[in-house]
This record gives C-alpha cells, sequence and structure tokens, in this order.
C-alpha cells in the first residue's frame, strides 16, 4: 500500500497552506471574538474548495489540517464534514431503504440532490445537529440539540432524531429555528443550542439507518481530528522556534535536556496522532470496516496530543505565554474545546471497548 502523499495531494496541502494563511491572519482570529461577521471575508476565497468534500476523505483532512493551522473560523468544517456527507447519504438511497433504516420517496431525494450541488459549489452552507440536551453525541428524540457548529452562521440545518435502531433526518432554514449560542473557552467555534419546535421544515423528516449515522460521526471525527493536527503543527513549531530562540545562561533554552524531552515527546505523540488520523482516514475512502474504530481512536489520539502539546507550550514560552498579546492562548483554547466536540476522549474510550469487546 502507498502511504506518501501524491503530487495532487501536496498540491492541494500547499495550496491550502498558502490560502488559509493569507485569509486567516491572526487578526482576524482576534476580531472574530467580537465580531462574528468577519468570518464571512476568509469564506469568500475558501467557498470555492468546499468541493474538495467530494474527493477522498485523506484529501479532505489535508485541507483541513490547514485550516486548523490558522484556526479558521466560519462554516467551512460544518459543511464538508457533516452537512455534505449526511445530504449525500440521503440522496444516494435514491428512493429505497437506507441500510435498513428508513426510506425517502423519489422527489425528496431529487431535492437533497439538488442542494448538495449547491452545496458543493459552495453557493449554500449548512450544518448538523445531534447531540440532545444531555450533549452526548448520539441519536435522540429530544427536542432540543445541543453543540451545533457554526448553526447561527449557516442557510440550512440537518436535524437528526430517532431512537437505537433508526434516525431520521429534517432540514430547516437557521433563520426558523430558535438558536442560543452557547459560550465556550474557544470563540473562533461557534456552537450553540437548537430548537426546532414548532418551525416548518423545508423537506419532510428523511429515514436513514443508525449506521448512517454512525458513518457520519467517524467522518466528522476524522476531520475534526485533522484540524487538530494543524493546530498541534502549529503550537510544536511555535514552541521549537522560541526555544531555540529564547536565551538564558548564554545559551538557546532549547539546549537544555528538560526543554529537549517535552519536545521530543510531544513531537513523538504528534506523530502517532497524524498517522491515526490518517489510517481512519484512508479506512473511511476504503470503506474498511475498522474505519468507525479506526475515527474512535483519532478523536482520542489527537486530542491528547493537542492538549499535551499546548500545556508543555505554556511551559516552555513561560511568562510571555500567558500574555493577551501572544497567540498562544488561541491555539490553547481550540486545543481544550475541540477535545469536547464530537465526544469527548472518554466517551470515544467507551465505544471502542463496546466494540472491541
Amino acid at each position: 500500500m502507498e502511504f506518501t502523499l501524491s503530487p495532487e495531494q501536496e498540491l492541494i496541502r500547499t495550496t491550502a497552506r498558502d490560502m488559509c494563511t493569507k485569509e486567516c491572519p491572526p487578526s482576524l482570529v482576534r476580531a472574530h471574538m467580537t465580531d462574528h461577521s468577519v468570518a464571512s471575508q476568509p469564506w469568500s476565497a475558501l467557498k470555492q474548495w468546499v468541493s474538495v468534500a467530494d474527493g477522498s476523505m485523506a484529501d479532505l483532512c489535508l485541507f483541513l489540517e490547514e485550516a486548523g493551522a490558522v484556526l479558521l473560523p466560519g462554516p467551512f468544517f460544518a459543511t464538508t464534514s457533516l452537512f455534505m456527507p449526511l445530504l449525500r447519504s440521503i440522496s444516494s438511497s435514491a428512493g429505497g431503504d437506507i441500510a435498513g433504516g428508513g426510506s425517502t420517496s423519489s422527489d425528496g431525494s431529487a431535492q437533497v440532490a439538488d442542494l448538495l450541488a449547491e452545496a458543493s459549489a459552495g453557493k449554500l452552507t449548512g450544518t448538523v445537529a445531534l447531540a440532545g440536551a444531555d450533549s452526548r453525541w448520539e441519536v435522540n428524540d429530544g427536542p432540543i440539540k445541543s453543540f451545533v457548529p457554526e448553526a447561527e452562521r449557516v442557510d440550512l440545518i440537518a436535524l437528526v432524531s430517532g431512537g437505537a435502531n433508526s434516525a431520521s433526518v429534517t432540514l430547516f432554514r437557521s433563520e426558523d429555528v430558535a438558536i442560543r449560542p452557547v459560550g465556550t473557552i474557544d470563540p473562533s467555534r461557534r456552537l450553540a443550542e437548537v430548537d426546532a419546535s414548532g418551525a416548518a421544515p423545508i423537506l419532510e423528516p428523511m429515514g436513514i439507518g443508525a449506521n448512517i449515522v454512525d458513518d457520519l460521526l467517524a467522518r466528522g471525527c476524522t476531520a475534526l481530528s485533522a484540524e487538530l493536527m494543524g493546530t498541534t503543527r502549529w503550537l510544536l513549531d511555535t514552541t521549537i522556534t522560541y526555544a531555540s530562540n529564547r536565551r538564558q545562561f548564554g545559551k538557546p533554552i532549547g539546549s537544555f535536556q528538560a526543554i529537549k524531552h517535552k519536545l521530543a515527546d510531544v513531537a513523538l505523540l504528534h506523530e502517532q496522532a497524524w498517522s491515526s488520523v490518517y489510517y481512519a482516514a484512508m479506512c473511511i475512502d476504503a470503506n474498511d470496516p475498522a474505519r468507525r474504530r479506526s475515527a474512535h481512536v483519532a478523536k482520542v489520539m489527537a486530542s491528547h496530543a493537542a492538549i499535551r502539546c499546548a500545556k508543555e507550550a505554556i511551559q516552555i514560552h513561560g511568562g510571555v505565554g500567558y500574555t493577551w498579546e501572544h497567540d498562544l492562548h488561541l491555539y490553547l483554547r481550540r486545543a481544550f474545546a475541540t477535545e469536547d466536540i464530537l465526544g469527548t476522549s472518554d466517551w470515544h474510550l467507551d465505544r471502542l471497548a463496546d466494540d472491541l469487546m
């Protein structure tokens, strides 16, 4: 099996890195804390790349890794990694039974296909509302969905409801549902509670199998883990640069054994997590039976690497790392907040244990 990046993938990564760096400087991330409308600036340039979600999962992860390195705000992640995969699953049913979980009419499937085409062209944004009021990322019948990414910034919200064996998806316009922003330590990613009680959907509820939701979560977790790899890489590279330039006793602090050990440990964690993420991406692309299991591992490994790297970065930077003016706190916020999105590490370890035993 070939594990190196193809020339096309190298081009995707280089293009994404150049574009994200240009369109989303740290000043924009800071401005987004108080004025969320600034997220439309990078979106206007990056929406032409939404179609990368139509390709392989590995390609999307390469793009999202660069988005995570600049803490890209806005609907790119929610649209490409949650909304579009769910629409694609519904559209591919073509009115037939979806893995034994339900069906949708041919007219409804055609409408979903049209919406998917608009989203792929960057003309439509969307997100998925799944977690219940208890914040657990599991199918439920609760009227209120929590931790919905970018609910205020997207055009459509796909609300997933149901039980243990089957689920249904209902599409709403974001302006038709009640949205309450949820405050988190990471203002670069907007989360909200969504209450669609009494709201009129744009399409009737469409049945899907529970395994479709499992696959959606696997894709979302892998994509989110790829984002975290970009965040971790920035933390590691920035800390190495600081340790190389900061001098004490006439020597760079990076020459001291204690600092070397910290950086070596974090670099190893980053490498392990990166491999886990792209293994999960390849499993999803190959429709491998281990794809869901590998996604759980990727999310746990990526979260662990990001949080450990953030802690060590703060320590190595010393006093300057605690200042508001330094960008380090922006990345620390992203690392800690993302660990809870799409399931905590403990939740994923429980799911992994259930699968193994």
